[in-house]
């Protein structure tokens, strides 16, 4: 990991802003970080010594578009997270972050050092929250712990993002969403 200097909470989130806005228009192959030093003036030398590699820095700026924690949601209920969860997204970013997702999702294939940096500050955050509300609502009796379905919820919730833009040819939006929880997710789960 790269040794990181002070930067002001504004200024890093000046640079992630550019790098996410630079990937929806080139995509993460053509992305350098000559583009982003030019983008942001600042220099490649500063971007390395925060960042360390174009990886780690995409993984970063991704993450930090999603400020609030998924362990952090708890409504008391399973449905009441889904919706605190969907309710900390809007439609026009859920379709900017989709279209992010796909982009990446083909480049991880080639670049080793991507999918490690996104495993590491982007999916296991997110798995880590997602298993702690299902787990919460063990504890709760919403859900039993024997379910084989535990395990299977991020590849449904992914599985949704992908097969709707592609069957329907829609974007995934917070309506979409909520009916696939409530026919799709928490039937699975017994909930």
């Amino acid at each position: 990991m790269a040794v990181r200097s002070r930067l002001t909470p504004e200024r890093e989130a000046e640079l992630y802003e550019a790098v996410l806005d630079l990937l929806r228009e080139v995509g993460y192959d053509a992305l350098t970080m000559d583009a982003v030093a030019a983008r942001t003036r600042s220099s490649k030398a500063t971007l390395y010594r925060q960042w360390g590699s174009k990886p780690e820095l995409v993984a970063r700026a991704l993450r930090h578009n999603k400020p609030v924690s998924l362990a952090e949601i708890d409504t008391g209920s399973l449905r009441g997270d889904f919706d605190a969860i969907l309710a900390n997204s809007d439609d026009c970013q859920m379709e900017k972050d989709s279209a992010l997702m796909r982009g990446l999702a083909h480049a991880v294939h080639d670049n080793p050092e991507l999918l490690q940096a996104l495993r590491e500050l982007l999916v296991e955050p997110e798995m880590t929250g997602l298993d702690e509300v299902l787990q919460r609502a063990v504890r709760r009796g919403e859900i039993r712990a024997d379910n084989p379905a535990l395990k299977l919820v991020p590849h449904m919730l992914i599985g949704a993002f992908i097969a709707r833009p592609l069957i329907e040819d829609q974007p995934v939006d917070s309506a979409f969403l909520r009916s696939y929880i409530d026919a799709v997710v928490l039937p699975s789960l017994g909930a």
